[in-house]
């Protein structure tokens, strides 16, 4: 980590906030999982508003946000959840560049809509680069500030500014993916272990809707409500659990689905484990993976069936809103 004399305070840290950038792939067959933003579009479009490398980290602010203290001027962005950004008291926009002088307190209204903010603050923020990445993972307490979520009194570096950031910078709002409503659709591609439920089951599973349960993080996203999958019966393999759900230890892809007991699907996301014993029913496709990461405890979601060629043409979708930023 560079000296640096910019620096800011957290004199009360939020609910869960941890500096972010876009991950470290590349270690998941050793059992690091890829961490990073949970909303990577949302990082993305912040750090370009200040002049940012799309990969600068910045903070990951969790339903309730922090109250930061600048002790330099700088250039600023809030994207993501709907979480009124205010200096010193005074409501700031939302997907827009804007700048804190040095003493302001950077807070957050209450959360309206969304899940997860992103504070992108021009330089970056300085912390030391661990295997490729900045990111936090606290399970591992590893990256990030000392490998965990901020406190009251850290004090963060930040890099050196580019100076290509534009104060009043916005991000146009057709490109801003709307966050919050009743009506959200994750698409999936069936597989992997798909032949293990029954034709019923097979359909019930995109019928239903499901409810976010309250223990979704940055791990994976647990859902309630829909019905229990019915399993074809089989003899158990040698090495896989007793249970139907259970199979031999096997990789768990970024975004499956595994459904333990084949009650609760939950969907793995950016700080999950590489593998184990339990079954997937599919993959969330990686266009849809920034959604989940916006979705809201209770909030109800349905699952659609896709083929690869839609979920290929739905990634091509979302790269081209990138590159329109």
């Amino acid at each position: 980590m560079a000296e640096s004399a910019q620096m800011f305070e957290v004199l009360k840290p939020g609910l869960a906030t941890t500096v972010q950038d876009l991950g470290r792939p590349g270690y998941y067959h050793l059992g690091l999982p890829v961490s990073g933003a949970m909303d990577r579009f949302a990082l993305i479009a912040a750090n370009r508003l200040v002049g940012n490398p799309d990969g600068a980290a910045g903070l990951e602010i969790v339903f309730l946000g922090p109250e930061l203290r600048f002790e330099a001027d700088a250039l600023v962005a809030v994207t993501g959840a709907d979480m009124p950004p205010k200096l010193d008291g005074t409501e700031q926009p939302g997907w827009t560049a804007f700048r804190v002088r040095a003493g302001e307190v950077l807070s957050f209204g209450f959360l309206k809509a969304g899940a997860r903010a992103y504070l992108a603050i021009a330089g970056g923020i300085d912390v030391p680069d661990v295997l490729g990445s900045r990111s936090t993972y606290a399970l591992g307490a590893l990256g990030g500030f000392e490998g965990r979520a901020l406190k009251a009194g850290d004090r963060l570096p930040l890099g050196a500014a580019a100076g290509t950031g534009r104060e009043g910078a916005s991000t146009p709002s057709e490109l801003r993916r709307p966050v919050g409503g009743t009506g959200q659709v994750l698409r999936a591609l069936p597989g992997l272990y798909w032949h293990r439920i029954t034709e019923e089951s097979q359909a019930g599973f995109f019928e239903d809707t499901w409810k976010v349960a309250p223990e979704a993080d940055r791990i994976g996203y647990r859902f309630r409500g829909g019905r229990k999958l019915d399993f074809v019966p089989r003899e158990q393999p040698f090495g896989a659990g007793s249970d139907p759900s259970n199979i031999v230890d096997s990789c768990y892809p970024y975004g499956s689905i595994q459904v333990p007991g084949g009650t609760e699907p939950i969907v793995l996301h950016r700080d999950a484990v590489s593998g184990g014993g339990y079954f997937m029913i599919g993959t969330v496709i990686s266009a849809d993976m920034d959604l989940i990461g916006q979705l809201q405890p209770h909030q109800p979601v349905r699952f659609e069936a896709v083929t690869m060629e839609a979920a290929l043409a739905a990634r091509k979708t979302e790269q081209e809103r990138l590159a329109r930023l």
